[in-house]
């Protein structure tokens, strides 16, 4: 399908992030339109849009409600007000969010219904169905509730963030002569969003109830000896954003876990209602939500989609979902038995999700064993508490290593758990550091030191990704495995400098921010920019999640002035505006949506016929050039850096999950021409890693 959309665009030279990031929903959501893929996955991208859209308001639209607020009218590159961007992207997302539920309801409810799985409407009960219901709303839901009516003693309640509530319409007094008219009543988050009728309770197939029409339908039982006039569901959407001023914090743990709380009650940026919520009842929402008109999204099906993705654990249908595949394991050099010594021989690249994730947590396994191991460090920004790579650096804590994590707790949404992590990691004698004050620690770096004949030889792992086992199953990421002694020294230098005071250590072999890394692509990308005036083979190919960095992207429009070809393989936010003559016209730009979330962060230079393939942690934005400790590091062994280049080209081929940018900001989905092989590059991919596993 091809999409153009035209969004509300400012300057000539860069596009808006909130817009750019706007579309890049637009094409998750529009996977959900893709009949190629497997019913359950076309479902799972209408949720990932939600969810998508979830963070968006409470992290995007928070922070420009609250530079409004108080003032801060400085005006990005992209030349938008705050106000007027704030206008783009409510117009954009009601268009948006009324597709979503045009899919769903035109689309894949009816073809889940064809699928023998329905989600039954309170009008569609039996009743035995009533019966069996109301047993359970008695005896699991309604102890569970905690209904708030509306009066001067009872004023109208701080709604948590993103909870699921019904604003009720009442009549008649309760047992102490009260009548507001009006209650709250929220949904427990600790009851599932939807249960399976019993099998023979069942009409047709299998059947669903959502737990929000549970308590609709016996609303009544709730509030006893009143009416209940109608009730409406409603969600509230607040900025999630979380401030610490560290320099004036003298322990980020403790001031973490207080922050921690106030992001369920943060300012209102968005309310979500029921399409037949009455206009005094918006209104009086309105009111008492302090929520501007435009941020009201009235939606025609159950508020919040994504309630939906309880189906995928309930539903055990290998035929709704992607054919599942076994990840392949490094094959060890003949003679070796563990990493270390194949280490010295080869380095080792993973390319995940292709390659398992358990050679790292083997990698650790041995070291935390090894007698000749002395030392262990490592970056841990998304882990999770309860993971093999936490249990094995425990392990090597209790075998008598030293043990040092740095634990990023600002990683955003991943807060909570890294607390925990923390705690969890300091119980056992693990040496835990939080990283910089002002600086997000994003690098994924893991260094292990070993006593080799009377010599210390270190090991190292870096990668594009988390070290987090379940993400490695959905993101791609590269990650390095090396005993190269240069990149090695390196990795300890920055450890060092996380865990100690002292200027910026000098690197040989490595780029890292906020020092080096910005300085270094622009080095790179002005060779390339130099060698084509001078006639010499020039290309540049990056592949990111995002860019958003103003230097960059103006190094990048004069490579492509010099006749330089710039292939940029960007997933989301794109600042740049290709294919614009006398600035852009060699630059194109493409976003790869598909089954996995694309992750891999590789920059390709020509370098005259000497190609350098750097992977690294960070994307071009600017918060990752200067507010982050980041690591870039050079793929040094020839056939890993061929096998990297290959990766690339798979991608730019890619003509069924590709979309190509437009000059105005919008993006046109990719397809095969009369007589052209289709090309799915994760599809390709996942063949040849299958075909070698």
């Amino acid at each position: 399908m091809n999409v153009h959309h035209r969004g509300s665009q400012v300057s000539e030279q860069f596009f808006n992030r909130e817009l750019s990031l706007l579309e890049f929903n637009r094409r998750v959501l529009y996977q959900s339109y893709n009949r190629s893929l497997p019913l359950f996955e076309r479902l799972r991208f209408l949720c990932i849009f939600s969810t998508n859209q979830d963070e968006f308001f409470e992290v995007r639209v928070g922070g420009l409600v609250q530079m409004l607020e108080v003032g801060i009218s400085a005006i990005p590159p992209d030349g938008l007000t705050h106000g007027d961007n704030l206008a783009a992207i409510s117009q954009i997302s009601h268009q948006l969010v009324n597709e979503q539920y045009s899919i769903f309801n035109k689309e894949l409810l009816p073809l889940l219904n064809e699928h023998q799985i329905h989600i039954l409407r309170r009008d569609e009960w039996n009743t035995d169905q009533v019966q069996y219901l109301h047993q359970y709303f008695e005896t699991e839901v309604l102890p569970l509730l905690s209904p708030i009516g509306l009066d001067p003693a009872h004023p109208f309640p701080r709604i948590m963030n993103k909870s699921l509530n019904f604003i009720v319409k009442l009549d008649g007094k309760d047992a102490f002569g009260r009548n507001s008219g009006r209650a709250i009543v929220q949904v427990p988050r600790s009851l599932p969003n939807m249960i399976e009728l019993p099998e023979g309770l069942a009409q047709s197939g299998r059947e669903f109830v959502f737990m929000s029409s549970i308590i609709h339908h016996f609303m009544g039982e709730i509030f006893v000896g009143m009416s209940v006039l109608d009730c409406f569901q409603f969600r509230l959407t607040r900025n999630s954003d979380i401030f610490l001023d560290e320099e004036e914090t003298d322990d980020l743990l403790r001031a973490m876990q207080g922050e921690l709380v106030y992001r369920q009650y943060g300012d209102e940026v968005r309310l979500e209602l029921t399409g037949t919520c009455p206009p005094d009842i918006e209104d009086f929402l309105l009111e008492r939500c302090e929520i501007h008109r435009r941020d009201i999204y009235k939606v025609d099906g159950p508020v919040n989609l994504n309630r939906l993705s309880d189906l995928f654990d309930l539903v055990d249908d290998p035929s709704l979902v992607f054919q599942p595949f076994v990840q392949s394991m490094p094959k060890l050099p003949k003679r070796t038995d563990n990493y270390f010594d194949a280490l010295k021989k080869n380095d080792i690249l993973l390319h995940h999700p292709f390659d398992s994730f358990q050679a790292v947590v083997d990698f650790l396994r041995e070291a935390a064993v090894d007698p000749h191991v002395l030392a262990i460090k490592q970056t841990l920004y998304r882990t999770g508490s309860n993971s093999p790579v936490v249990d094995a650096l425990v392990a090597a804590a209790k075998a008598g290593k030293e043990v040092t994590a740095i634990v990023e707790l600002r990683a955003r949404f991943d807060e909570e758990q890294n607390v925990a992590l923390a705690e969890r990691l300091q119980r056992y004698g693990i040496h835990v550091i939080y990283g910089v004050v002002g600086y997000k620690t994003h690098s994924k770096m893991l260094l292990v030191a070993r006593r080799e004949e009377k010599k210390l030889a270190y090991y190292v792992h870096l990668g594009t990704g988390n070290y987090h086992p379940k993400t490695t199953k959905l993101y791609t990421d590269y990650g390095l495995m090396t005993s190269d002694q240069a990149i090695c020294a390196d990795v300890y230098r920055i450890f060092i400098q996380l865990s100690s005071m002292g200027k910026a250590s000098k690197m040989s072999e490595l780029m890292y921010a906020p020092f080096t890394l910005h300085k270094g692509m622009l080095k790179h990308i002005q060779q390339e920019t130099d060698n084509a005036r001078k006639g010499i083979p020039a290309r540049i190919i990056a592949k990111m999640n995002s860019l958003y960095e103003e230097q960059l992207v103006l190094a990048l429009y004069e490579a492509s002035n010099a006749g330089v070809q710039v292939d940029l393989i960007v997933r989301g936010v794109c600042q740049l505006r290709p294919g614009i003559t006398g600035q852009s016209e060699n630059i194109q730009v493409r976003s790869i949506v598909g089954r996995f979330l694309e992750h891999t962060r590789v920059f390709y230079f020509e370098n005259a016929g000497s190609p350098q393939v750097f992977c690294s942690s960070a994307d071009w934005m600017i918060r990752n050039m200067f507010h982050r400790v980041e690591t870039c590091f050079p793929i040094k062994a020839k056939k890993i850096r061929e096998q990297i280049i290959s990766d690339l080209k798979l991608y730019l081929a890619d003509n069924t999950h590709a979309w190509i940018l437009q000059s105005d900001g919008s993006y046109v989905h990719v397809q095969p021409q009369e007589g052209q092989k289709p090309i799915d590059a994760q599809a390709e991919l996942l063949s040849q890693w299958v075909a070698n596993a």
